[in-house]
């Protein structure tokens, strides 16, 4: 997560700039795109010297990035190519895990790769596998990876999930995840859509799966207020490019969404979408929009933008 620990410099891991270069093994010191500050208070959360600067190149579609704090290096997903990628401040950018999100022999197509990545409660891997079409855990070091993995979930009453895009883990240990279609592939019957919905879903840690909405056309990114009281999910689908925020009742069930943010009127004026989203300590919420990143206050009040002048996922 973005938080205020991270005002001295932010890091921007660029999916589309320079995607048909050669893959870049050392970080560059490019910087893109600016800052634009809509409100003062922007300045506590991002220095007025901050600079977004390219840190690898060469990726066809990269998504889903978690900084692993234990290990100081940070994990993302290039989609397409079936891989994650590793990044830390002395060795830069090399491949980490291959197959990352399709661990099938037959040839498929599709998105194959994992797409939100996230470390749960005990330290370890989770990944969403677009290709595999589950929500696994990885069953090695994360300093000595393997692409060894254990499903968590697959299934919601007994139908193929769809492809499980993003993910966030509460206090308890419980994982919330969207499951659109992105990574499906319809040349092939296993790539044919077994649920009639795209869905919002709980896994607790006894492994008790429960779909929580299916109102979104497309939900995508996820993640929680510190307080855990509320859950963000960004629908990624026009006609409601949307950031909507719903209450978490005491039972786990959702209570009536409210939308959070509207960008509807953005679409196709900039480029980009609602997808990828996060929460610092303090409620503040980071989200991919049209343009780039927006950082909003717990209210829904937009204090800047991240103009990163291309498509941001993640």
């Amino acid at each position: 997560m973005l938080n205020s620990r991270m005002r001295l410099r932010l890091w921007l891991v660029a999916a589309l700039l320079g995607a048909n270069a050669a893959f870049a093994e050392e970080p560059t010191s490019k910087v893109v795109g600016h800052i634009d500050r809509l409100d003062p208070a922007l300045d506590r959360l991002v220095a007025p010297e901050a600079r977004m600067q390219v840190i690898g190149t060469g990726y066809s579609w990269s998504e889903g990035p978690v900084w692993v704090r234990s290990g100081g290096f940070l994990l993302f997903s290039d989609i397409p190519n079936n891989a994650i990628i590793r990044w830390d401040a002395k060795h830069g950018a090399r491949t980490y895990l291959k197959p990352a999100g399709y661990t099938g022999d037959d040839p498929r197509g599709g998105e194959l790769g994992s797409n939100g990545l996230a470390i749960d409660p005990q330290g370890r891997l989770v990944l969403c596998q677009h290709g595999d079409r589950r929500i696994a855990r990885l069953d090695s070091p994360l300093e000595e990876p393997m692409a060894k993995y254990s499903t968590l979930v697959d299934r919601f009453e007994g139908k193929r999930l769809n492809s499980p895009n993003d993910l966030v883990f509460d206090s308890h240990g419980m994982l919330y995840f969207t499951d659109p279609p992105y990574g499906l592939s319809r040349e092939l019957p296993s790539g044919q859509p077994e649920l009639e919905f795209n869905g919002v879903y709980r896994l607790d840690p006894k492994g008790k799966l429960t779909l929580l909405t299916k109102e979104l056309e497309r939900p995508n990114g996820i993640a929680l207020s510190p307080d855990e009281k509320t859950l963000y999910v960004s629908n990624s689908h026009q006609p409601r490019l949307r950031i909507m925020a719903y209450p978490l009742e005491k039972d786990g069930t959702l209570g009536t969404g409210r939308v959070f943010f509207d960008a509807q009127n953005l679409a196709g004026k900039q480029p980009g979408s609602c997808d990828g989203l996060t929460v610092d300590h303090a409620g503040n919420l980071f989200a991919t929009m049209p343009g780039g990143v927006g950082v909003f206050a717990p209210d829904g009040k937009q204090l800047g933008l991240l103009a990163t002048g291309d498509r941001t996922a993640n």
